[in-house]
């Protein structure tokens, strides 16, 4: 026989009451070493990188500049860019933030010329002084939009910057409307008689002819008259300033047509009616003075001489 004490018996031993009827000893030794441990803390991440202000603003930039480089492929794949005729330069001297960009392909590569004829391109980038690979934030557009517009072809221009690599200057252009023949000299000049730098008079044979002082500036009061009515305009060879106040039509024929100083349309009004009603322009003379409007005086072309046998 064992004898148990009375406090045995009241007090069970710990082990009993933390096992299950349904482990055995082995799975009850696993479960109180479990309970015996704290749970670990996750470890802290370091930190790298960039601050976070810094990050968005660095993440922007380049968001904005694929989609601006996405759009300027676009364009350009639809409308291909005429490159200007310059050397290289180098970014040394660029601004801070300039050459910030240049590593980032802001530089120029391209250069676009609208609304000027094909034969006046040339003359405006030479104006403009661009050089390639330059890089674009440094671009003065404003001094750039007056150099253009100093040039002969050019009445007005605006310049815009498409980033990262392209300028589009778009131009209003001078329309050629006459040839002038200064002291020998010939000239390309406008609708307002400004001279057309660059323009070389030989492209243009289908201009009209003005010759004298002042015949530039005065051309836009009588070359509409005159292209309101096609069969005389086809006839001129030239429109001659006379002391600087009247007009003298020289054909091609050799026969000449003395407008009046005032009242060019009344007289031409004039010289249609004689037309239509005698054939006038088809008959050959040597002078048509229509300088009074009271009284038109035709002189005939002399007789040709008879050859001798």
């Amino acid at each position: 026989m064992v004898a148990v004490s009375r406090g045995e018996r009241s007090q069970p031993s710990s082990r009993a009451r933390t096992a299950s009827p349904a482990r055995g000893p082995a799975a009850t030794r696993r479960a109180a070493g479990r309970e015996g441990q704290a749970p670990a803390r996750p470890a802290k991440t370091a930190r790298v990188g960039l601050a976070p202000k810094l990050a968005l603003s660095v993440g922007v930039l380049v968001i904005l500049g694929g989609a601006l480089v996405g759009v300027v492929k676009a364009r350009h794949d639809r409308s291909p860019a005429v490159l200007p005729a310059a050397p290289d330069a180098a970014s040394a001297h660029a601004s801070p933030i300039a050459r910030l960009f240049v590593p980032l392909g802001f530089r120029l590569e391209r250069v676009e010329v609208q609304g000027a004829p094909e034969m006046a391109k040339a003359d405006i980038l030479r104006a403009a002084g661009l050089a390639k690979h330059a890089p674009i934030l440094d671009v003065n557009l404003d001094a750039l939009r007056k150099r253009v517009e100093a040039t002969g072809w050019v009445r007005d221009a605006k310049v815009v910057r498409l980033l990262p690599d392209t300028l589009i200057i778009a131009v209003g252009p001078r329309s050629p409307a006459a040839v002038w023949q200064r002291q020998g000299v010939l000239h390309v000049v406008d609708a307002e008689g400004k001279l057309i730098d660059g323009a070389d008079p030989a492209r243009f044979p289908a201009l009209p002819l003005v010759v004298g002082e002042g015949a530039a500036e005065e051309a836009r009061n009588i070359l509409p008259l005159l292209r309101q009515r096609p069969a005389l305009m086809a006839k001129v060879d030239a429109l001659v300033r006379v002391d600087g106040r009247r007009w003298d039509l020289r054909l091609k024929d050799g026969s000449l047509i003395q407008l009046p100083a005032l009242g060019e349309d009344s007289a031409l009004i004039q010289l249609d009616q004689l037309d239509q009603k005698q054939r006038l322009l088809s008959l050959g003379f040597e002078r048509v003075d229509l300088r009074d409007a009271d009284e038109v005086v035709v002189r005939p072309r002399p007789p040709a001489p008879a050859a001798r046998n």
